[in-house]
């Protein structure tokens, strides 16, 4: 295990390398001048001038990326061109609010895609398999926006229990910070149990037809044993990885549901600095979306050895 740990973090080292260079030059692409919109409507030449080459955007491109990366490599990811304020400070501020959000939906998606994947599978062609479609179906092929406004109309507007936006520190008040992230959570995680569901009745179907799960049967253990610690432990391989893509994929910034209920989080933090040509929070913003996908990939490789008995060996 120490082993393949190595090899793992000797090569997310040229995987940074190589993503830092794509999200500076892929940055350099977006339409827009910096200077020219921080100089306003007027864009005096000197002002232009002076604002360019305190950006260092009068530098060739090499020179630009290296001043960028000797940055990072000191933990300094630069100041946002609109607010002046460090980078790393902004994603300070965002990022717990969208971690919490990305934990709460990651929760509420394993509570009901496991466990409505392994009910599909072992009652394969009942109505409990049926329904458990029925529920991947609807997931998958609702929109988050539109659940999350009817989520606010019947909760928020018509009962009048959940607040329809905004967000709370969890230091200042837990229940009030829990009440306004359920729903988004909900909305959210309702769309990866879908998959989960599907990932997880796929696994179980095929590893409860396996010589070692007739062999279980076979010496009379029972069948909450047999589904629970034989075939759902060699079945979560896959489920692993999805989990790890899922959270990756909240963590980057779940744009569409932070603003239909208005939280600020990352999704938001990134929508506003494309608009504003903020090119430093961007690349910050990318680059550390890109390191917890990286991360949270070595931890599901980590976790296979752990629920897998034969990678150890």
């Amino acid at each position: 295990m120490f082993e393949f740990l190595v090899k793992r973090l000797v090569t997310i080292v040229p995987t940074l390398v190589l993503v830092s260079m794509l999200i500076f030059g892929l940055q350099q692409l977006l339409p827009g001048d910096p200077a020219k919109i921080l100089a306003g409507e007027e864009q005096d030449p000197t002002v232009v001038a002076y604002l360019r080459a305190k950006l260092h955007l009068d530098e060739p491109l090499p020179v630009r990326y290296g001043y960028w990366v000797s940055g990072v490599v000191r933990g300094d990811l630069g100041e946002s061109i609109r607010t002046q304020q460090p980078v790393l400070d902004l994603i300070a501020q965002k990022l717990p609010v969208t971690i919490e959000l990305a934990l709460l939906a990651m929760t509420i998606a394993l509570l009901i895609g496991i466990p409505a994947g392994i009910v599909s599978a072992v009652g394969r062609g009942s109505a409990w398999d049926y329904a458990a479609n029925v529920f991947a179906l609807w997931g998958l092929s609702t929109p988050n926006f539109w659940l999350g406004i009817l989520m606010i109309l019947l909760f928020s507007v018509q009962l009048g229990w959940l607040p329809a936006s905004g967000y709370v520190s969890p230091f200042e008040d837990l229940g009030a910070n829990l009440a306004a992230m359920i729903m988004p959570a909900f909305v959210l995680g309702n769309a990866i149990a879908a998959v989960l569901m599907r990932h997880t009745r796929s696994a179980m179907l095929q590893v409860l037809s396996s010589d070692y799960v007739r062999t279980a049967r076979a010496k009379g253990l029972n069948e909450r044993t047999v589904v629970l610690k034989h075939a759902l432990r060699n079945a979560l391989t896959p489920i692993i990885t999805l989990g790890a893509l899922e959270l990756g994929t909240l963590l980057s910034g779940a744009v569409l549901t932070e603003q239909v209920f208005t939280i600020p989080g990352f999704g938001k933090l990134i929508v506003d600095s494309v608009f504003n040509r903020d090119y430093s929070v961007v690349q910050g913003v990318v680059l550390v979306t890109a390191t917890a996908y990286i991360t949270l990939n070595l931890l599901a490789d980590l976790a296979y050895f752990l629920v897998n008995p034969r990678l150890r060996s």
